[in-house]
C-alpha cells in the first residue's frame, strides 16, 4: 500500500500521508515517498498549489527513522497549505513547518518532544518555528517539549486558522481553490521572495522583490492579467 497519495485535479495536488494505522508515522517508504511526491510536483507546471494532510485522525505522529520529510516539503517550489487534521508530533511538526500555510482542526495538537528522547528537533524544528513564531516561544516549546492544542497554535501565530474538524477539508479546499486561480509563476516568486528574503538584508530583499517584479512582465500571463482587468473578465493564467 502506498504511505503517500497524490490526487491531482483543477491545479491542485492533494497529498495524503497514508499510515493512519500508525498515526502516519514516517517510516522509510514514507520518507522516499515524499521525496518522490515532492519532487515530481516541482517538475509538474499543470500543478500551482498543494494541500497537505493526514489519513485518519492524525496528521503525523511522529518518525520511525531520521527523516528528511520536512526538507522534501519545504522544497516545493509552489505554495503549500497544510491542513492539519490531528496530532502534529516531533517529525510532523516540523513537516507542518514546512508548510507555507497551516490550517488546524481544533482537535489538532502540536509538539517537539525530542528532548525526552536525549535528541533534538534535526528536520527543520530549531529554525523555521522560531522564525514563525519568535525566539522566546520557540524555546519554550522546545526546551519543556510541551504539547499545545489547536486554540494556543492560533493565539502564537503557528496556525493561520482553527477550524470545527468537521469543515476543515472544506476550509482548506476553499484557499487552495482561491490560490490555484492566481497566476502560477507570480505564485512562485512570491513564495521565492519572502522565503529568501527572510536570510536577506532589507535592501537585498527589495532588490530581489524588484527584479522578479521584473521578470513577471515578460511572461504572457501579466499580459491575460491586464486584458483580463480591461475586458471585465476572469483572467486564465496558463503559467507562461
Amino acid at each position: 500500500m502506498a504511505a503517500v497519495l497524490i490526487e491531482k485535479k483543477d491545479h491542485i495536488a492533494r497529498i495524503t500521508l497514508n499510515r493512519p494505522e500508525v498515526f502516519n508515522y514516517i517510516n522509510l517508504q514514507l520518507a522516499q515517498e515524499m521525496e518522490e511526491t515532492c519532487a515530481a510536483v516541482n517538475q509538474d507546471d499543470d500543478i500551482y498549489v498543494v494541500l497537505l494532510t493526514g489519513a485518519g485522525d492524525h496528521f503525523c505522529g511522529g518518525s520511525e527513522i531520521k527523516s528528511n520529510v520536512a526538507a522534501s516539503v519545504a522544497g516545493i517550489e509552489k505554495p503549500v497549505v497544510a491542513a492539519v487534521n490531528g496530532d502534529a508530533i516531533g517529525d510532523g511538526f516540523e513537516i507542518a513547518l514546512s508548510c507555507d500555510i497551516r490550517i488546524a482542526a481544533d482537535t489538532a495538537k502540536f509538539g517537539l518532544p525530542q528532548l525526552e528522547s536525549g535528541i533534538i528537533p534535526s528536520d527543520g524544528g530549531t529554525q523555521r518555528l522560531p522564525r514563525l513564531i519568535g525566539k522566546g516561544k520557540a524555546l519554550e516549546l522546545m526546551l519543556t517539549a510541551e504539547t499545545i492544542d489547536a486554540a494556543e497554535a492560533l493565539d502564537i501565530g503557528l496556525v493561520s486558522k482553527v477550524v470545527p474538524e468537521s469543515e476543515l477539508v472544506t476550509e482548506a479546499e476553499a484557499l487552495v481553490q482561491g490560490i490555484a486561480t492566481k497566476a502560477p509563476i507570480s505564485l512562485r516568486y512570491v513564495k521565492e521572495a519572502v522565503n529568501k528574503g527572510m536570510d536577506m538584508t532589507m535592501d537585498q530583499g527589495l532588490r530581489l522583490e524588484a527584479d522578479l517584479y521584473l521578470l513577471l512582465h515578460t511572461t504572457d500571463d501579466r499580459t491575460e492579467g491586464i486584458t483580463a482587468f480591461l475586458e471585465k473578465r476572469t483572467p486564465e493564467f496558463k503559467g507562461e
